[in-house]
């Protein structure tokens, strides 16, 4: 899975991570997929070639990352928190249908300040609710 393993390795240190085989493996995971993904989904698919591989292990990795700044933990649906390896600053859509979540770039008024009325800002997050163009299609 491990396609540049000194770059990850480089990443993690910058971070201050040690970078454990199992944690570069999961960083490669969630950039590889580019998707969300929840700790489970993460841990179902690595376990197959890391039969040691905990869910404890995982889970605890995934918040190590989104703490880091390495990954952005979101929880659109208040059930559950997932993984997004895109670091910069973008909006989320859920399809209330599929449940499928989407990337999406539109314009933050807000994005890129540190301050507003005083107050520091650490962290941006917007997301959109509705049936995405897949589901539309399907009716």
């Amino acid at each position: 899975m491990i396609t540049n393993s000194n770059k990850l390795k480089d990443q993690l240190l910058s971070k201050g991570v040690k970078p454990t085989l199992q944690r570069m493996e999961i960083l490669a995971y969630l950039v590889q997929t580019k998707g969300h993904l929840t700790a489970d989904e993460v841990y179902r698919a690595l376990v197959k070639r890391m039969p040691m591989l905990s869910k404890t292990t995982v889970y605890n990795t995934l918040n190590a990352l989104a703490e880091a700044d390495l990954a952005v933990a979101i929880s659109i649906t208040g059930s559950e928190t997932r993984f997004d390896s895109t670091l910069e600053n973008h909006h989320h859509f859920l399809c209330e249908r599929c449940g499928k979540i989407l990337d999406i770039a539109i314009a933050c008024p807000n994005c890129g300040r540190d301050r507003i009325e005083g107050n520091l800002i650490k962290e941006i997050h917007g997301y959109f609710k509705g049936i995405c163009k897949e589901c539309l299609v399907k009716k």
